[in-house]
């Protein structure tokens, strides 16, 4: 078991091909303590684009995450009547996939998880992924996908592992 405590990522151990730490993210109004994931290998230096990344993303994460959120928004408005459809009892359905009319109604059912910080690819991009599980989909979660500090994407948890 390897354990390091690197400048921009604080305290990691060596986990299942990730590098793992804590971290603290605010979403919906609410400090969640996460999961850390850098992705690299046991023996090798974290890149500068990743630290960038992960840094950039501290900086400006009540912006990012006001973006975040309404992307969830977005995708949530855009499939919760699917699955809505998915649930035998409408009593469920309004606990599970309730109808809301803004960002805040996702407060209950969106908890964040886990903050990725993907290997940088050729184009140099700063990619993070952020894990989430969702009331409405226990087993596939969602996942939020961004690059250079701009959301590009809210699906399944697979767009960001």
């Amino acid at each position: 078991m390897t354990i390091i405590n690197d400048e921009a990522f604080g305290k990691l151990e060596y986990k299942n091909n990730f590098w793992r730490g804590k971290t603290t993210i605010k979403m919906f109004g609410v400090e969640n303590e996460i999961l850390l994931s850098v992705d690299a290998y046991e023996n090798t230096d974290f890149s500068n684009v990743q630290k960038e990344a992960f840094l950039s993303f501290i900086q400006d994460m009540e912006n990012i995450m006001n973006e975040a959120e309404k992307h969830i928004y977005d995708y949530y408005i855009e499939n919760y009547e699917e699955y809505r459809e998915m649930i035998d009892s409408k009593v469920e359905a309004d606990q599970v996939v309730p109808k809301i009319h803004s960002v805040s109604g996702l407060k209950r059912l969106v908890e964040p998880t886990e903050l990725i910080v993907r290997r940088v690819r050729k184009d140099g991009k700063r990619r993070l992924g952020l894990l989430c599980d969702v009331s409405w989909d226990i087993e596939n979660g969602m996942g939020i996908k961004m690059e250079d500090e701009v959301v590009e994407e809210v699906g399944y948890q697979d767009i960001v592992l």
